[in-house]
């Protein structure tokens, strides 16, 4: 076959799209192959990459030609690149199809440039506001007022290329000539920033005039010194000034590395309060429209000199992963008012961004304030989930300005409703439409990779909750809600959906680039993982101890990472954190946890208390054993896959033994395990911590004795509920998980569905029946751990999980049950799309399933009738429907007890 039919697609340095200041000296590659329909069965055999270096050869180009099959994260084959270096790069393929050769054409050609990858070319020094600037700095209860920094310069000529390079103490965005650089926002991220500082790499050649350019940098309070944590929370965590730290690069032709000149911050720039008089993550922010000035104008005398502040101490980086940006823009579809007759917007889906007002004129004095909530409350809007946050936009009409085009900048709410004042419907002049204002939905631009639908509407429904929670806390690092005081990254919630997290997005940037920051809080904790990271509870209010299930993460995050991703980089940068972690465990004699110690365990159990949610029927300690034995056993596999023939010997011997003692420990001979709940059973299952396979049927038919006797409501939390269907189906009860899936009464995964949830709850009953909030504190509309369960719907529903690291070769298996007659999965992998997607046929007694597989990848079909392999292309095979063990059971047989 002809090679102008095969095509290089979705080329990548890292994990990026951009090569735009890379943070590596050796950027590794990764492309996949787009194929004509009908070419089949195609496997790379080798690859060719050229690389252009104008600076080092003189735009002598270098082939690199490997025999390997590989396409994902390749090895830069030329020497390092150096600070500043750009580079050219191509590449093509060499293949098979069906035994008859077929190779790609070469490539476009894509350019890389590494960031500042040398601290010491750092020059600039980071600045801030004087103390004693009038308006400037607003008091420690009401935080910092933004402030907006100002550098006027010449350019005698136009550079050939230039870049600035910029972070913040705070929140930035930059301006230069009045032109917005980037649409990053909430940059740079946080970060651990006593260990490391983000900063960002902009392209602004075109932005740079011939003569007076003005750059502008706005700076707010954000994550380095607003106020976090709930109640009272904790202030300035990492510092008490706020400003920006950035160097403008003029480069005087485009392959120097070399700046001819550098602008940086220092004592030469000026700074002006915003109109902005108060932004916080919180609680919101207020806009004042008559202190609004216009920062180009150089005959206001209103600027005061900047301070330099001390040299940053921690660590400066380059940004490894895509920012958070504005993803998608939603209009609302109602509005309404409250009983109190205050103007109610609907946007018809729980989302996390702001708002923003394409126009609005009022009188001067005129305030219009906006207040956010998930959901309502008789008819009110539902702030007490909120606690101690106000999230609450005003904006003050003064100076005889009107509103044109504003939003927020340094905030963002949760909210699908929205309680306007200052602005109804019923207004003369003006009023409040469906067209006055939208929402801007914000979360970290990670590629979406996973899709599925099935026949049953309302646990399609479920999946795209699933998907809207995951938006909603991946806003640079995965937190658990994005509405109340808190908003951190709690390390179990990750943990257990992370398989989910890496099939909807390719969040394999984000979250190696969060994990680093694992590393960082754990060696300053001792060896122990805290609980949140960034940590902000070092001195409370929860101790800092060691916790199964929440430091597990550094464990099992970067080994689903490296699962789904192919990248064994990710288990190398941890590999040294693993081994602290397991050092941290407290062990009782026989190796196992220390059963004086308290374990959060299975966490938010339904039946614990609304204000207790730590009763769990099942035993903290119970949980955190099979946690042990699991992770051991994932240690081995990491230190085979990374080479360590030693650790892995050992680690395979330790995890012999710890499965031999939670055997003796918690086992009956029969199979059955101490606590006899579906969370202990569940784990035991999924875990693999059964000696024999009878011991595991013995298990698997009393936890699907367990599920009927539940009523098929959950009776699970947050350790057991990941694994509950994935144990039923183990057991040979899929047909019970189908039916635990599509219970709806509460506690279930459908009663939300059922009561309009667009987003997945903390709790089962975060709204209860009679529409009133859950009392218990912890109450958010957001939550994405319980919807982990979008696992099993990837994999056994819909029929698509991974057999090789990077879905080289994948498993397509779909269980057919319940009510639902068809399901499709499509997920866009390392290598191109993979989909499955089936019906059933001829009256129900048949399943047809339509495989799509991309080339160099291969599928193992598991027909009942027998498995087999599959190479690229598309196939149709029908199967007979399986005989299950039991028919799909549409009645609740047993009343569950305490319920």
């Amino acid at each position: 076959m002809g090679s102008s039919s095969l095509s290089i697609a979705n080329f990548r340095f890292e994990q990026r799209a951009s090569g735009l200041g890379i943070h590596v000296t050796t950027p590794r590659l990764s492309w996949h192959i787009d194929a004509p329909a009908g070419l089949s069965n195609w496997m790379q055999t080798g690859y060719q990459v050229q690389v252009s270096r104008r600076r080092k050869r003189n735009g002598e180009t270098l082939s690199f030609g490997v025999q390997s099959p590989d396409t994902v994260l390749i090895p830069w084959p030329d020497t390092p690149l150096n600070s500043l270096e750009r580079a050219h790069v191509r590449v093509r393929s060499f293949g098979t199809s069906s035994g008859t050769p077929a190779d790609t054409e070469w490539s476009d050609w894509f350019t890389v440039e590494a960031s500042i990858l040398d601290e010491d070319s750092w020059i600039a020094k980071p600045i801030t506001s004087p103390t004693d600037l009038p308006g400037g700095e607003c008091s420690a209860e009401n935080g910092f007022r933004p402030m907006r920094f100002r550098k006027v310069f010449d350019v005698p000529e136009k550079a050939a290329r230039s870049r600035l390079y910029i972070t913040a103490l705070g929140l930035y965005e930059a301006r230069l000539n009045g032109r917005r650089i980037g649409d990053e926002c909430l940059a740079p991220g946080w970060t651990t920033y006593d260990a490391r500082l983000q900063f960002q790499a902009f392209d602004i050649s075109s932005f740079l005039v011939a003569g007076t350019n003005i750059l502008v940098v706005d700076v707010a309070e954000g994550w380095y010194a607003g106020r976090l944590l709930w109640g009272e929370g904790k202030s300035r965590i990492y510092g008490d000034r706020i400003g920006p730290l950035a160097q403008l690069a003029l480069f005087d032709s485009d392959a120097a590395s070399t700046p001819s000149r550098w602008i940086v911050t220092d004592e030469t720039w000026e700074c002006k309060p915003q109109a902005t008089t108060s932004s916080s993550l919180y609680d919101g922010e207020t806009y004042n429209l008559g202190l609004e000035y216009d920062p180009w104008d150089l005959n206001d005398s209103g600027w005061s000199p900047a301070e330099v502040l001390e040299p940053v101490r921690s660590a400066l980086v380059p940004s490894s992963c895509d920012p958070v940006r504005v993803t998608q823009v939603v209009r609302p579809v109602s509005i309404s008012k409250d009983p109190d007759g205050k103007a109610l917007v609907d946007f018809g889906q729980n989302l996390v961004g702001r708002v923003r007002i394409p126009l609005l004129a009022r009188p001067d004095g005129h305030q219009l304030v906006m207040r956010f909530a998930e959901v309502l409350e008789e008819g009110r809007l539902g702030v007490r989930p909120l606690r101690q946050a106000k999230v609450t936009d005003t904006v003050i009409f003064a100076g005889g300005r009107q509103l044109e085009n504003w939003a927020p900048r340094f905030t963002y709410h949760g909210f699908r409703y929205v309680e306007v004042s200052g602005w109804h419907p019923d207004d003369t002049e003006g009023p409040l439409t469906l067209d006055s204002l939208v929402a801007e939905v914000l979360h970290t631009d990670m590629r979406r990779t996973g899709h599925f639908a099935c026949s049953d509407e309302r646990v399609t429904r479920l999946h795209q909750n699933v998907l809207w929670s995951m938006r909603g806390n991946f806003v640079g690092l995965p937190t658990d809600c994005p509405q109340r005081d808190e908003r951190l990254g709690w390390t179990g919630d990750i943990q257990v959906f992370s398989p989910t997290a890496s099939y909807i997005y390719d969040c394999s940037g984000m979250l190696a680039n969060w994990l680093r920051d694992v590393v960082a809080e754990q060696a300053m904790n001792g060896g122990i993982v805290p609980l949140v990271i960034p940590n902000v509870m070092r001195d409370g209010p929860w101790p800092t101890v060691p916790q199964a299930v929440w430091d597990d993460v550094i464990i099992i995050l970067p080994w689903n990472l490296y699962r789904n991703f192919g990248d064994a980089q990710v288990l190398r940068d941890n590999w040294p954190a693993m081994e602290s972690y397991l050092r941290s465990v407290r062990r009782a004699s026989d190796g196992l946890w220390d059963p004086a110690l308290w374990q959060l365990g299975d966490w938010l159990d339904p039946a614990a208390p609304p204000h207790e949610p730590g009763l769990s029927r099942t035993d903290g300690v119970l949980v955190a054993d099979q946690y042990l034995v699991h992770v051991t056993s994932l240690m081995a596999k990491i230190a085979s896959v990374l080479g360590h023939a030693d650790s892995a010997d050992m680690y395979t011997r330790e995890h012999a033994r710890l499965k031999q003692t939670f055997q003796d420990k918690y086992m009956a001979k029969s199979g059955l395990v101490v606590g006899d709940s579906q969370t202990s059973l569940s784990l035991s299952m999924r875990f693999d911590l059964h000696a024999t396979p009878e011991q595991r049927k013995v298990a698997g038919d009393r936890l699907a004795r367990l599920a009927r006797y539940a009523g098929f409501r959950i009776s699970t939390g947050f350790a057991g509920t990941p694994a509950v269907l994935e144990a039923l189906t183990q057991g040979g009860h899929s047909q019970l998980a189908y039916r635990m899936l599509l219970e709806e009464s509460c506690p279930s995964w459908l009663y939300p569905v059922s009561q309009g949830a667009s987003t997945i709850w903390e709790r089962w009953d975060s709204m209860l029946e009679d529409g009133r909030i859950n009392p218990g504190e912890m109450t958010s509309f957001n939550h994405y751990a319980l919807g982990s369960v979008a696992d099993w719907l990837h994999r056994t529903v819909a029929g698509l999980s991974l057999l090789e690291p990077g879905w080289k070769k994948v498993l397509v298996s779909p269980k057919p049950g319940g009510t639902i007659t068809s399901a499709q999965g499509r997920f866009e992998s390392p290598h191109g799309t993979i989909s499955c997607r089936w019906e059933l046929v001829e009256d129900n007694r048949m399943v047809r399933v339509h495989l799509t597989i991309p080339p160099n990848v291969q599928a193992v079909v598991d027909d009942p009738r027998g498995e087999y392999v599959v190479g690229s292309g598309r196939h149709i095979v029908d199967w007979p429907l399986p005989k299950e063990e039991e028919a799909w059971p549409p009645q609740k047989q047993v009343i569950a007890f305490g319920m």
